[in-house]
């Protein structure tokens, strides 16, 4: 028996942990994974991830890189890093319930700041990556 595919419970993991968090909530508008038309800034997308086995001799698991995006139309890129910095206190090191699935880590890999070129150049982007892995449940 292989380990369950983790992306999915991942992702939902990870909108319960920010959704549910008072501090992060009183500054964005909302955790999303598909983004509404016409959404008012700042918000936060769970993105792509991409996923590698991590198994070991008698068990499956997995590593699974998760991008996170904030969004902003702050000046400057203040707004955003303070999103992002809540973000990785909620997860870099943080014990993460996983339906289905034993968590064993997340760690935070990389930010990035973007400025969107596109005119009227008022969005700033946050990328957060991190990585987290699992093993199938006992």
């Amino acid at each position: 028996m292989t380990a369950p595919a983790p992306m999915l419970p991942i992702q939902q993991a990870l909108s319960a942990r920010l959704s549910g968090d008072e501090d992060l909530q009183a500054l964005i508008t909302g955790v999303f994974d598909f983004v509404p038309e016409k959404q008012a800034y700042p918000f936060v997308v769970i993105g792509e991830a991409t996923e590698t086995p991590d198994n070991r001799h008698g068990g499956f698991g997995r590593q699974t890189s998760v991008t996170l995006h904030v969004w902003s139309q702050y000046r400057g890129y203040t707004q955003a890093l303070q999103i992002g910095a809540i973000i990785t206190g909620l997860l870099d090191h943080q014990p993460l319930p996983i339906a289905g699935l034993d968590w064993i880590s997340t760690r935070f890999e990389f930010s990035q700041t973007l400025t969107d070129p596109e005119p009227p150049g008022d969005i700033r982007h946050l990328v957060l990556r991190y990585r987290i892995t699992t093993e199938q449940s006992s």
